[in-house]
């Protein structure tokens, strides 16, 4: 913290300035009190000379609201956006260091800390990449190391730079502190690359030294690029983990959530119950608090007495065209006269006056710690306290508030800034633009880093005195923005079910009620608790929704929730008392599939003369049932072997004009069903019309547990081994067979028109055209591998095909398998929360998709 200046604002809407508590290129943070003086906050405030160019602001304002959307978690919520007052935030303060200075002054964090961070860090880059966006703020100047795990300040890469300055015709350079492999080849930075730097973060924490610094600094841009990271000192158990997070390739990086998930499966808050700072650190953040109490009791005493009300106030137009006023002296308020750096970190030595017409962003430099200042590592920062050059008399003021143009010197019980850093040098090339450091300079990477040029349009561009090549389309791509989110309270049970009604509505199931949102808001339209416990909502007429309950099926207005029809089994299904209903099968039209079971007795037979009598037995009894869901009366209904607990459970496998083919769920098999089968799977086919059994039948080798469906057409697809084949269900003879990756296994595929789109183990989706097999293209979903093979879902306009496994849902055009976008949620919707590892789950519903994790629900727009 250091003493306010000559220049420097003394309010900020409601809050009350303390002090300058750190600084960035692009911004200064103020200490501050709200006006009943009980709460402390952090205002960050855009730098004038920067603030005063278009480009700046919006990405300054974006920045803003990126935080806002985040806010929650390790990210504080805003408590005033730019759009308020003038180009400030304000958020509580938290007690903490950056990760600079806490290793500045403890070292290398421990092996828990380190994962403590990296989850923290981690699981709120799984909230930025769950839109597709690409954080680019992280740094050791940008985290913080509270009490109760970390924290992230920047949102972007003017957050995060570690160099900012006006350029002409309005343009805004933000200079990076690092590159990626990559960049350093000339591509855009994707979601990937937030890995990399994670990697690098993680790296510099463990070690506090930057894992490519072995060698000439003129070369680390190579070695960034082509050279091994140095992981050495890194502890074993982490070892592996930043080593993939630093892979050259950034679809051999793993997501942000696997990075959370493998740091503290079960989350940052969780691990760092009991505390996680080293004690040095520990008690500096102690001693940080104490002294920002006392400082502002101090300020709380002076407001009483009046003492320094009037200190270093100006008016908003104040302006000193002669440019000379830097020779007045320096008043500081009363309350901010006594502060210098952390009383644990070194003093900073001696500053030498900064001439009055320097640069305003000098040459980049290392992520410094802060025994060389309490700023981020921003060498824009002035470095004695004399202001940057002003913007253009011209200009309009970007400020809501006063600020004055006419700094004065420092007072002389203040500690002195740091040295101030050289001229900037000519811009340098991509490829020059990276130098390493060694373990004494407390930094990652350094050089510059990437340059964005901003210009009128706003856009991000690297600049370049080369030419670079062509960027390739961000992979996995930006998703769109959701429609809405909802998160189902977490006083209520997870809900059971998910289901789409009409494209109006989704409906949530649960043991204690069900739910229904509209699809056009993702607003609770209705709650029915006579419906807890059912089964997926399915449509059932105009404006009634039909849910199977664990007793009774019901049909519920679709506008409020009433029950306008209740049906139970044992009124209408008198026959089959005790009925069980199992796993719905099917709907096609009105006329829904499902079976039930009950219980008989079956008398033993009489003895014979002389023999004892033998003892009743308890059997099941199963059918398959078609039942009208818009007269609500059966269709028919047809006896089928009885399952492991009595209802079988069967999938629907193919549905065609004359007759429907289903197959058991292997999980229901009897014992001496799963033997007679001898490791094959049992399709059974219907005539639709009256339920009368066609034929049994089994394909191939294809086993009880393979993924399959059938086509209007007559053909089966199934999994076989590694490979996908295609049946003709009239004979049972193969048509071909699509080979997969050794080891892998199909799931499920899905059809459109004349393509069947498949996906894998191995992470792979792909489309090959129905009638012969041929593979019309192929990507991968670049999830790690070790999971099962994708769920996929189609669009309901047939443009989209959706993949969804535990890790996150990408999106590819059905057309040539372009990836669109992926999503990625946290897996935690809070600090103190239970990490989620529940998997994705997607609903079409017309030109919408509902992407399900767990409790969390996100609507996106789809072709």
């Amino acid at each position: 913290m250091e003493a306010l200046r000559q220049d420097d604002p003394r309010r900020f809407g409601p809050y009350t300035v303390l002090a300058r508590f750190r600084e960035t290129a692009s911004a200064v943070r103020y200490l501050a009190r709200d006006t009943d003086g009980d709460g402390r906050v952090v205002v960050t405030a855009a730098r004038p000379e920067l603030a005063a160019l278009p480009a700046f602001r919006r990405r300054f304002q974006a920045e803003a609201r990126t935080a806002e959307r985040l806010s929650g978690g390790w990210v504080q919520p805003p408590l005033a956006g730019p759009e308020d007052d003038g180009l400030w935030t304000a958020a509580a303060y938290v007690p903490a260091l950056t990760l600079a200075e806490a290793i500045a002054l403890a070292g290398p964090l421990p092996e828990r800390a380190v994962r403590i961070l990296g989850a923290g860090l981690a699981e709120t880059l799984s909230r930025v990449h769950a839109t597709g966006a690409v954080l680019q703020g992280l740094a050791p100047g940008t985290v913080l190391l509270a009490e109760d795990g970390p924290r992230l300040t920047a949102f972007g890469p003017l957050g995060g730079a570690a160099g900012a300055e006006a350029r002409e015709g309005g343009q805004l350079s933000v200079r990076l502190g690092y590159l990626t492999p990559e960049q350093v080849g000339g591509e855009a930075a994707g979601t990937p690359s937030d890995l990399f730097v994670l990697g690098l973060l993680l790296a510099y924490a463990a070690t506090g030294t930057t894992p490519f610094a072995d060698g000439p600094a003129d070369g680390a841009a190579e070695r960034i690029a082509h050279a091994s990271a140095e992981l050495g000192s890194v502890p074993d158990a982490l070892r592996g983990l930043i080593a993939g997070c630093l892979a050259k390739d950034p679809a051999d990086r793993p997501g942000a959530g696997a990075v959370a998930a493998e740091l503290a499966l079960e989350g940052a808050a969780g691990l760092a119950r009991g505390g996680w700072l080293p004690e040095p650190v520990a008690t500096a953040v102690t001693d940080q608090a104490a002294r920002v109490h006392a400082l502002n009791a101090a300020a709380e005493a002076g407001a009483e007495t009046g003492a320094g009300t009037a200190a270093g106030t100006a008016d908003a137009g104040t302006t000193d065209p002669a440019g000379t006023a830097g020779a007045g002296v320096r008043q500081s308020d009363p309350a901010t006269a006594q502060l210098a750096l952390p009383r644990a970190l070194p003093a900073p030595a001696s500053a030498t006056p900064e001439p009055p017409h320097a640069p305003a962003s000098p040459a980049p430099g290392p992520w410094h710690a802060p025994a060389a200042s309490p700023a981020q590592g921003a060498p824009h920062a002035p470095a004695s306290g004399l202001p940057p050059a002003q913007a253009p008399a011209a200009a309009r003021q970007p400020y809501a508030y006063p600020y004055p143009a006419a700094p004065a010197a420092l007072p002389q019980q203040l500690p002195a800034g740091p040295s101030p850093a050289p001229p900037a040098a000519p811009a340098p090339g991509r490829r020059g633009l990276l130098t390493a450091v060694a373990a004494g300079a407390a930094g990652l990477v350094v050089g510059g880093g990437a340059v964005l040029a901003l210009g009128s349009d706003d856009q991000a561009a690297a600049t370049d005195d080369k030419p670079s090549a062509a960027p390739r389309p961000t992979v996995p791509g930006r998703a769109p923005e959701p429609r809405w989110t909802y998160t189902h309270p977490a006083t209520a049970p997870v809900p059971l079910t998910a289901g789409v009604w009409r494209d109006e509505l989704l409906v949530l199931t649960g043991t204690d009620r069900a739910t229904a949102l509209d699809l056009r808001t993702g607003r609770a339209r209705w709650t029915s608790k006579d419906a807890a416990g059912a089964q997926k909502v399915l449509a059932a007429g105009d404006g009634l929704c039909f849910l199977a309950g664990p007793a009774e099926f019901l049909w519920l207005s679709s506008k409020d929730g009433r029950v306008e029809h209740r049906v139970r089994y044992a009124d209408q299904f008198t026959d089959v008392p005790g009925m069980k209903v199992g796993p719905l099968t099917g709907l096609t039209g009105n006329v829904l599939w499902f079976t039930g079971s009950h219980t008989v007795t079956v008398k033993a037979p009489k003895p014979k003369k002389g023999e004892k009598p033998g003892k009743d037995t308890q059997v099941a009894k199963a059918y398959l049932f078609a039942y009208d869901l818009v007269r609500r009366e059966e269709v028919w209904r047809t006896a089928v072997p009885a399952g492991r607990d009595g209802t079988p459970a069967y999938r629907l496998t193919a549905v065609r004009d004359a007759d429907v083919v289903l197959a058991q769920d292997a999980a229901t098999l009897t014992a001496a069903d799963a033997k007679a089968a001898k490791g094959k799977a049992l399709f059974r086919c219907f005539d639709r019309a009256s339920g009368k059994p066609l034929w049994n039948r089994q394909f191939g080798s294809v086993s009880p547990t393979a993924a399959a469906l059938g086509d209007e057409e007559g053909r089966l697809y199934a999994a076989v081994g590694s490979g996908l084949q295609a049946f003709e269900t009239a004979t049972g003879k193969p048509v071909w067979t699509l080979a997969g990756p050794e080891g892998s296994v199909f799931g499920t595929p899905v059809l459109a028109g004349k393509l069947l789109h498949t996906a894998n183990r191995a992470q792979e989706v792909g489309a090959v055209e129905a009638a012969t097999g041929r593979l019309a293209w192929r990507r991968s979903t670049e999830v790690p591998l070790g999971g099962n093979a994708p769920a996929l879902t189609l669009s309901t306009g047939g443009g989209t095909l959706l993949a969804a496994d535990s890790t996150q849902v990408t999106a590819f055009a059905t057309a040539d398998g372009r990836r669109l976008w992926k999503f990625q949620d946290i897996g935690a919707q809070e600090p103190k929360g239970a990490t989620v590892s529940a998997p994705y789950r997607v609903l079409a519903a017309g030109k919408t998709v509902v992407v399900r994790r767990e409790r969390a629900f996100y609507a996106f727009p789809v072709a």
